[in-house]
């Protein structure tokens, strides 16, 4: 659910720079994008493993199994919603290059 949160607000951002830059790349849109979420998703997963990391430590044995998963969802989700999920993008092709090497721009030319 962590990395599904993550993942929504990344692609959200993303949706909404492509709305607004409608002639830069995919690529440079993405970038733009990943740049601008890149605090926010950081800050907090580490918020939530300065929660679970002491849980982690003191909460014994019959928590340690439990919270070792949440440590490393966190960290596979954040990993995840912006090193995999937004360059998947790009291969989804959502702006087609036309054979001069221009993007094609919905809606251009009318």
């Amino acid at each position: 659910g962590y990395s599904l949160n993550d993942t929504v607000v990344v692609y959200d951002r993303i949706r909404e720079s492509l709305r607004l830059y409608k002639t830069m790349p995919i690529s440079d849109v993405i970038d733009k994008s990943i740049n601008s979420v890149l605090p926010r998703t950081v800050l907090t997963s580490l918020t939530t493993l300065l929660a679970v990391i002491p849980l982690f430590v003191l909460g014994g044995e019959v928590l340690r199994s439990f919270t070792f998963a949440i440590i490393f969802g966190i960290l596979i989700g954040t990993y995840s919603s912006i090193y995999i999920a937004a360059p998947c993008l790009i291969w989804f092709n959502l702006r087609p290059v036309t054979a001069q090497g221009e993007e094609v721009v919905a809606g251009a030319g009318r």
